[in-house]
Parts: C-alpha cells; sequence; structure tokens
C-alpha cells in the first residue's frame, strides 16, 4: 500500500530511536517517521538489537531504516522484521561515515547499480511491506546526473518506488559524517530533474530543510520533504505539520502536557529498561529558543545523574515556556 511521504522526518544515528519516536509523534500524528539505521548483521546475529525493531500503532507510519549490501542477509533481515509491522523498510545508500564503509554498505554502494539491483530484489520479493532508498545524489568524483540518473534505474528495475534523495553528493573520505550532511553544495535542482525524468517514482528531497515555508516550496517540485537535525534538535517546530501538509485542524498539547506523556511513556514497559541518559537526552530542544531554556537543559542534566524521575515532572515543567 503506498504512503503519503508529503512530510517525513529523517532518519538519524543516535536520535531517532524509538523515544524520539514517541516525542515527535506527540506533537505530530500524520508526519512518516524513520528509525535509526540498523545493520543487517546486527539483526541476523545480536539478538540484543531485536528491542530496537520495536513498533507499535501510536508510531505509525513509520520505516524501519536498514544497512547492508548482502542480498540474501537483507532478505533474512526482511524475514524478521517482517513481525513488527513496520509501514516501510529503507535501504541506507547514501551514509558515508567510515564505519559503514568497512561494512560495504551506505553511500559507497551507489558506486555499484548492479549489487543495488539485487539486493532490493532480494528484500522485495521477501517482503510484502513497501521497500524504499535514501541516497545522495552522488558520491565523489562521480557527481555528475547521468551516474545519478544510473543509479536511479538500477533502483527501478527492482520495482522499487520510493527514493529520498539527500541533495548533497557524499565524500567517502576527507569528511566526517557531520561535515558531509553540511559541507557539500546543495542542489536541490538536481532532485527535481529525478522527478521530471522519473515521474512514477515517488521522490522525496532530503537536505537543510529547515522550516516550513522552505519544505512547501519542494513540495512542488517533488512528492515529498525531509526534515533532519532540525525537527530533533527544536522539536516543536512539527506542531505545524498536520495542519500545513495534512488538512487537519490545529490542534496541539501544551509542553507540560508533552513532558506529562512523555514520563508516562518512560515508565511503562518496553522501555523502563532504557537508561535516563538514553531517553532524556531527547528532551533537550522542547524549549529551544525560550525564556529558561538552559535551566531546562540543566534540570534535564541533574535528572540523568540521580536517575531518578521520581516528583520530578512538576520541578522540571516549570521551566517550560
Amino acid at each position: 500500500m503506498s504512503q503519503d511521504h508529503t512530510f517525513c522526518i529523517a532518519p538519524m544515528m543516535q536520535c531517532t530511536d524509538l523515544h524520539d519516536r514517541f516525542l515527535m509523534r506527540l506533537i505530530t500524528k500524520k508526519a512518516f517517521l524513520y528509525t535509526e539505521m540498523i545493520s543487517s548483521g546486527a539483526i541476523i546475529h545480536n539478538k540484543n538489537y531485536h528491542s530496537l525493531l520495536y513498533n507499535n500503532e501510536i508510531d505509525s507510519p513509520v520505516a524501519l531504516q536498514l544497512g547492508g549490501s548482502n542480498p540474501e542477509d537483507l532478505a533474512k533481515c526482511i524475514d524478521i522484521i517482517n513481525e513488527y509491522g513496520y509501514d516501510e523498510i529503507n535501504l541506507n545508500v547514501g551514509c558515508p561515515s567510515k564505519r559503514v564503509q568497512n561494512g560495504s554498505f551506505g553511500a559507497c554502494l551507489m558506486l555499484d547499480p548492479k549489487l543495488i539491483t539485487k539486493c532490493l530484489r532480494s528484500m522485495t520479493e521477501a517482503s510484502s511491506t513497501p521497500i524504499s532508498v535514501k541516497c545522495r545524489i552522488g558520491v565523489d568524483e562521480h557527481d555528475d546526473y547521468d551516474f545519478l540518473k544510473t543509479f536511479v534505474e538500477a533502483v527501478a528495475k527492482a520495482n522499487v518506488k520510493i527514493i529520498i534523495v539527500h541533495a548533497r553528493k557524499a565524500y567517502l573520505s576527507g569528511l566526517s559524517p557531520r561535515q558531509n550532511r553540511s559541507i557539500p553544495e546543495l542542489k536541490y535542482e538536481v532532485v527535481y530533474k529525478l522527478k521530471e525524468d522519473f515521474p512514477d517514482m515517488q521522490i522525496i528531497i532530503n537536505g537543510g530543510i529547515n522550516d516550513i515555508s522552505s519544505a512547501k516550496i519542494h513540495l512542488k517540485y517533488t512528492d515529498g520533504v525531509m526534515m533532519g537535525r532540525m525537527a530533533y534538535d527544536n522539536p516543536i517546530i512539527l506542531s505545524e505539520v498536520d495542519s500545513v501538509f495534512y488538512d487537519e485542524p490545529l490542534k496541539t498539547l501544551s509542553k507540560k502536557n508533552i513532558l506529562k506523556e512523555y514520563f508516562k511513556f518512560i515508565e511503562r514497559s518496553p522501555t523502563k529498561h532504557i537508561p535516563l541518559s538514553q531517553s532524556l537526552r531527547h528532551l533537550y530542544g522542547l524549549n529551544k529558543g525560550c525564556v529558561g531554556a538552559k535551566k531546562f537543559r540543566q534540570e534535564i542534566n541533574n535528572l540523568i545523574i540521580k536517575k531518578d524521575l521520581n516528583n520530578s515532572l512538576d520541578n522540571l515543567s516549570r521551566f517550560l515556556n
């Protein structure tokens, strides 16, 4: 079943875990969410990672992002992931980190279109859930439009119809993953051209989208937009998403009620075993740019040190604006 990708929130390592997605879902019911990337090896060989696969109805619509390059292993992963009820499974073909390169996946996969087709075919054959790809517009010196077009043609051969394109090329050496998110030049027109040449595919644009107004502009040329770090650093920016992009009545929880519901979620299964240092850090941006923001962050740090949420909700709420 085709999903609505009008507004998506990017997969981000050490960010878009279960807690963060719950926080975002309190603010927007419609945005399409993505998990942080999980490697195929972790899913197949380390059952401890299966706790990361947990999904629930309040999280939907949500996609799981998978990293890997072995067609057989990816098919095995799909068999495991199918049990968790995700709305989409996304293959990461855009991450430039050394660790990911050492596993022969991520952005370096864009250099091997034949392997991409094999990987995606194994995934589509194993899954009744839609498969998507997240990529860059190029890799190192391979940054002309024909290179990107050839890659997308390889994706289409596997009957995959959803491509999320970060409108920067990736540098496999010389830049850190963080630098790769900001230093390479943004070329939105390349993604717009891709939509013109592949009208039957869903093309979602990603990269440098930091506000609602610019997202609306991109939707004139693409099927969807994906916001990344801004959504994580300042989650309240998402409070307009449902009304602006999905014609829903403007209806938002107060920050204090968001905090209250989030605390309830921390305290109940299956998340209560997760350290507070991991679950509370997603709240840092809840009061971003407001009076009391610094004291709010300091109080979160105090809770992490104390490792105790008892009687802390009212104290933390008083710093919210």
